[in-house]
């Protein structure tokens, strides 16, 4: 192997380099980085923890461009079958049109949906079994981290790749019934006896039938990358919680939603599984239960609904859900969550979180929520008065203009006097149609 490897401090200290990559340029820092290990044209990933883009590449424009998600997973089960699950495996394989020499790496983190990374080597050569070997533990490193990222994503961050991988689902299904709907509208004329000619018209029904299963094998993977089965969900949560529990006294009941063959959002399920952890932490450190339950259920609304009841002390704060920014995430998908604390008979933690994302509220006029006085204050503002003249105008003090102001800055959400102008203008002011309603 290349010197930078040699030591386990040199391999430590590449793993650093890639972990502290943002997550925009992580593959791109990744391919940097491994470059001295196996020397490679393109590198290529299907992320199981990226609901918004599983699929990303990086290289040459014309191969980096053509590389789909449905690709990276046929490549990601090939390896699985030749070389076992969480081993590498080196061989020639379709991609991007061109039979080409790839080296392949999979991981599942916890137990999760499995990662894929695809190397397009420079050399058909084959690549060390040592090297092999280090690019193995360093994906699996990757992935684990990114794994966390997605688990504890900022709120916002959680809120915006909900509302994205919504998106694209609605764009993906539509795309996918105009493509079902022209290509069966192709094999009803094909499938007609009355047609001459059943050798070409064997072989292009074949055609068709493949396009058709692709398109349906393509959006049952992306589902699958966006949203995760319910039990599956739901038992990755029980694993992550008997560590919690391994060396206290605590019993576990835990019960998991009835219809399990119902699938959940994936940023649902992180923020579910996120705030069952939380609960169940805060309980042990101020509760002292002897019995936790832990259940998930599907609301009639169409929600999920997390529970954790457990028989301690009945002294969790009502806003203890605020640690670590859980209350935060719940809210940032439209969720609520609730703490029933009755001293000496225990405690109930309740999420509720929507499986959809809510449609967005239309837009309304910013300047709504200003009192009368404050679009007064706010027209004259747009029109250039200094305080003082304010203060003339409408017969009030200096210092009340002044709180106005300030009171004004702080509704319209902007830092100062020009930017509320600006707003002000944008919304119709100095004309007279907010005063004159």
């Amino acid at each position: 192997m290349d010197e930078q490897w040699n030591r386990p401090q040199d391999a430590l200290a590449r793993a650093v380099e890639v972990l502290r990559e943002p997550r925009s340029g992580l593959l791109a820092r990744l391919s940097k980085v491994v470059g001295t290990l196996v020397p490679h044209l393109a590198v290529a990933q299907l992320s199981g923890v990226c609901a918004f883009s599983p699929a990303h590449a990086v290289g040459p424009g014309d191969l980096s461009a053509a590389v789909g998600s449905l690709e990276l997973s046929r490549l990601g089960e090939q390896a699985v079958a030749a070389a076992g699950a969480g081993r590498p495996w080196q061989g020639e394989a379709e991609l991007a049109g061109r039979t080409r020499p790839v080296v392949v790496v999979t991981t599942s983190p916890g137990g999760g949906k499995g990662a894929v990374l695809v190397l397009v080597l420079a050399d058909p050569g084959p690549v060390p079994a040592d090297a092999l070997a280090v690019l193995q533990q360093l994906w699996d490193v990757v992935v684990a981290h990114s794994d966390h990222r997605a688990t504890d994503a900022a709120p916002t961050q959680a809120a915006v790749s909900r509302i994205s991988a919504s998106a694209r689902a609605r764009a993906l299904a539509e795309s996918t019934g105009t493509h079902s709907a022209a290509l069966s509208a192709i094999l009803a004329p094909l499938r007609s006896a009355d047609l001459d000619d059943a050798a070409a018209r064997r072989a292009a029904t074949e055609l068709a039938v493949t396009a058709l299963l692709e398109l349906r094998r393509s959006a049952d993977l992306d589902r699958e990358l966006s949203e995760e089965p319910a039990d599956a969900a739901f038992a990755r949560l029980a694993r992550e919680l008997r560590p919690l529990l391994r060396h206290t006294k605590v019993r576990l009941d835990a019960a998991p939603p009835a219809d399990a063959g119902r699938s959940v959002p994936a940023d649902t399920a992180h923020a579910a599984r996120d705030a069952v952890r939380a609960a169940v932490l805060l309980m042990l450190d101020q509760e002292k239960p002897t019995r936790l339950h832990v259940g998930w259920q599907f609301a009639e609304g169409g929600g999920l609904r997390a529970t954790v009841r457990g028989d301690g002390l009945g002294v969790l704060a009502a806003d203890a859900l605020t640690v670590h920014r859980t209350a935060d995430r719940i809210a940032a998908l439209g969720g609520r969550s609730s703490v029933e604390a009755v001293p000496g008979w225990g405690t109930t933690v309740t999420v509720d979180l929507p499986l959809a994302v809510p449609d967005p509220a239309p837009a309304g006029d910013p300047l709504d929520g200003l009192q009368p006085r404050e679009l007064e204050v706010l027209d004259r503002l747009a029109r250039g008065r200094r305080n003082r003249d304010i203060a003339a105008e409408l017969h009030i003090s200096e210092s009340t203009v002044k709180f106005h102001v300030a009171n004004i800055l702080a509704k319209l959400g902007v830092a100062s006097r020009g930017e509320a102008a600006a707003l002000a203008h944008r919304a119709g002011l100095p004309a007279g149609l907010h005063l004159a309603s």
